[in-house]
C-alpha cells in the first residue's frame, strides 16, 4: 500500500463503468415506462448513479419476481 497509484482505474475500467451504468439506467427508465411505473426517471436516474442495487431493486419493487416465485413454489 506503498504505492500512491493504488486507487487509480485504468482507462478500460472507467470506460466499462461508464457503460454498464448508462446501459443499466437506459434498461430502467425503459422498461419503467413500458410498465406505467411511477416515476420511471427516477429509476433512470438512480440506474445511471450506482449499480447493481437499483436493478434488484427495481425488479421486486415495479417487476414483482418475488410473486412469481413465490407461484412456482
Amino acid at each position: 500500500m506503498n504505492d500512491p497509484k493504488w486507487d487509480k482505474l485504468p482507462l478500460w475500467a472507467w470506460i466499462g463503468l461508464s457503460l454498464l451504468l448508462l446501459a443499466q439506467s437506459t434498461w430502467l427508465f425503459l422498461d419503467a415506462r413500458k410498465r406505467n411505473a411511477k416515476y420511471p426517471w427516477f429509476w433512470g436516474i438512480w440506474g445511471l448513479i450506482q449499480a447493481p442495487a437499483p436493478s434488484i431493486v427495481y425488479l421486486f419493487a415495479v417487476r414483482k419476481i418475488h410473486r412469481i416465485w413465490s407461484r412456482k413454489k
